[in-house]
């Protein structure tokens, strides 16, 4: 941005303020109860419930998180490979042996076991996950960080509400709501956020005097079209980004002032200080962040591919769990552990598995949830769900639920659709404190 500036007399006002603009913007569920009544019903009432959770650290695990090697192991059963599973701090609750560190903190946590899907495809699972609604070509639905802050609202007002850690679902951002739903999606932890600073070569008399001559530019214009949505959402993004650039809370995306200590707890990787940047976004009263980890497409070498992933996840959230503990965040805190789909349980010839959406397992932690259990029920060989059934948007409408939204509001698109945050899921009230 330095270069640019210092060229900002031979560019034209609008490519300028666009640059800065995109630099930093981016731009058996139910008990028998009045509430699950009107529900099922659908009976239009604001549906809500006292809040459990603030914010939310949604942690994606892009590619299909096996079950079975992770949240769900089946020792002993030749679909289970050669995985042991260990004991953890829930009273019967048993996981992964890739995962000892997490073990220690699944008293805090409820393991859902008995999620399916209905898309078996990367993208279109993804999308599904993120916004409860299949995808369609005439229009791109909100993920749950948008729904939240449309919602409920943003509480820094200099800082995004939502904020993207890696990853791209064209269903996880803001889809079909205004500018200031949308997220800010950062490439990595560790650069902090690009473009924010301005150059020493500009003062900030000379900057300050370059956007009052933006306004001056643009007055008859929006004089004219500021009616409109789209020259209003604009113009939102450059004052967004100004206002941004001049806040003191710039500082949440800065790594370096964290310990060494803290920062190597995490583990040294984009996916560990992703998990930390999330703590101190929250800190500074981001509503939602997310943060991806790849490599989970393991159609062969599966087992120490996923020995090599879970090493990672179980470092930074266990980490993670720690570390709002004992900032005393946890309580209000909802961890999310979301993957697209599962993986077969039995092995193919690449000593590998493939898709699985009939059966996986996501994780809720914090915020409320009931830890220290495991929803629902499997079959010996992890292929089949006997007890408990949970759709995608039932899981999501779960999330929604611990954060107080409520359920059956409309929110329509551009083209005067009606969308509900979860279309139709029915929370899992077992698990909500």
């Amino acid at each position: 941005m330095t270069s640019t500036i210092r060229r900002a007399d031979e560019l034209t006002r609008r490519r300028f303020m666009s640059r800065t603009a995109q630099g930093l913007l981016g731009v058996g569920l139910l008990p028998a109860s009045s509430w699950a009544q009107d529900l099922a019903s659908g009976s239009g009432n604001d549906l809500r419930r006292k809040p459990t959770a603030r914010n939310v650290i949604y942690l994606y695990m892009s590619g299909g998180m096996t079950h079975l090697d992770t949240l769900d192991p089946k020792p002993g059963h030749e679909n289970g490979g050669p995985v042991k599973a260990i004991p953890t701090s829930a009273d019967g609750v048993m996981i992964s042996e890739y995962l000892p560190l997490l073990a220690g903190h699944m008293h805090k946590a409820a393991i859902v076991r008995s999620l399916t899907s209905t898309q078996g495809a990367h993208q279109q699972g993804n999308y599904l996950m993120h916004s409860s609604y299949n995808p369609r070509g005439t229009i791109t639905h909100p993920g749950l960080g948008a729904w939240l802050c449309k919602l409920d609202g943003h509480t820094n007002r200099a800082l995004p509400g939502f904020i993207r850690l890696g990853g791209n679902s064209r269903g996880g951002g803001g889809g079909f709501m205004e500018s200031q739903y949308q997220p800010l999606v950062l490439g990595g932890a560790g650069q902090g956020l690009a473009n924010s600073v301005r150059p020493e070569a500009i003062s900030e008399q000379d900057y300050n005097d370059r956007l009052m001559l933006a306004d001056a530019f643009d007055e008859s214009f929006h004089g004219k079209f500021g009616g409109q949505k789209a020259v209003h959402a604009q113009k939102a993004i450059y004052d967004d980004a100004v206002k941004l650039m001049k806040s003191e809370d710039l500082k949440a995306f800065d790594l370096t002032q964290e310990s060494e200590a803290v920062r190597e707890e995490y583990g040294e990787n984009g996916f560990g200080q992703g998990c930390l940047l999330a703590r101190r976004l929250l800190e500074n009263d981001v509503r939602f962040v997310e943060v991806n980890l790849g490599g989970w497409d393991t159609h062969s070498n599966n087992f120490p591919a996923v020995a090599g992933r879970a090493a990672t996840l179980d470092q930074a959230i266990s980490a993670l769990f720690a570390d709002l503990t004992r900032r005393g965040m946890l309580d209000e805190t909802l961890v999310v552990l979301a993957t697209e789909f599962g993986r077969t349980p039995r092995i193919n010839g690449n000593n590998g598995r493939d898709h699985f959406p009939k059966v996986f397992s996501c994780m809720l932690a914090g915020g409320g949830i009931k830890g220290g259990t495991a929803y629902g029920l499997t079959s010996e060989g992890g292929d089949d769900i006997l007890e408990g059934k949970v759709t995608v948007p039932d899981f999501n409408a779960t999330i929604a639920a611990a954060l107080g939204l409520p359920l059956d509001r409309v929110v329509h698109s551009p083209s005067g659709r009606p969308f509900t945050i979860a279309h139709k899921g029915r929370p899992i009230t077992e698990l909500l404190g």
